[in-house]
């Protein structure tokens, strides 16, 4: 999952019959401190996304997968729109911790 700004969008006459109804946002990715990195693309919009504001895109196979079970020809979709994010400039904020998976060879308490 990546992030970007919506900058535009594409207006075609002609496009695949999988594309039809669908909307082509023009997104310049954005790195975790908002600035922008890479080229724009062009992305098949799968929640209602406009100009201006920041959202998720995925790219590749699971690109198509918002609008299954129709066949959709994209390899990159909008799936969600930024509310509000932050990033940690520091780079300091320590590992998330998972919880420790009980093992067959711990002893099981009497809970009695």
């Amino acid at each position: 999952m990546h992030l970007a700004r919506v900058i535009g969008t594409v207006v075609a006459t002609t496009k695949d019959p999988g594309l039809a109804g669908r909307t082509l946002l023009v997104l310049q990715p954005l790195s975790p401190e908002r600035e922008t990195v890479g080229v724009p693309l062009v992305a098949v919009d799968s929640v209602g996304a406009g100009r201006g504001e920041e959202v998720f895109f995925v790219r590749g196979r699971e690109a198509s997968f918002p609008f299954l079970p129709a066949a959709v020809p994209t390899d990159a979709s909008v799936i969600g729109i930024c509310d509000q994010w932050s990033s940690d400039a520091s780079g300091s904020r320590p590992p998330r911790r998972r919880p420790r998976r009980r093992s067959s060879r711990d002893p099981v308490k009497d809970q009695s």
